[in-house]
C-alpha cells in the first residue's frame, strides 16, 4: 500500500486488495470507490466538488 495522496480537498488511498478510493479529508468517510488505478482515482477526485467548501477568507475593507 502506498501512502495517501490529498487532491482537491480529498484523500486517495488504496485498499489491502489493491483497490483505490476516495475519501474525505480526515480519512473517515469513503466518497467514491473502487477504482482499479491510482490515475482513475485521482481523475475523479480532481472533479469532484466538496460538499461544504472552506469559508473564504475576508481582508480589511479598502473603502
Amino acid at each position: 500500500m502506498s501512502e495517501a495522496k490529498s487532491v482537491n480537498g480529498f484523500l486517495i488511498n488504496q485498499a489491502k486488495d489493491g483497490q483505490w478510493w476516495i475519501f474525505n479529508f480526515g480519512g473517515g468517510e469513503e466518497i467514491a470507490g473502487p477504482f482499479p488505478t491510482e490515475a482513475l482515482a485521482i481523475e475523479v477526485a480532481s472533479v469532484l466538488e466538496l460538499e461544504h467548501p472552506a469559508p473564504k477568507r475576508r481582508g480589511k475593507d479598502k473603502s
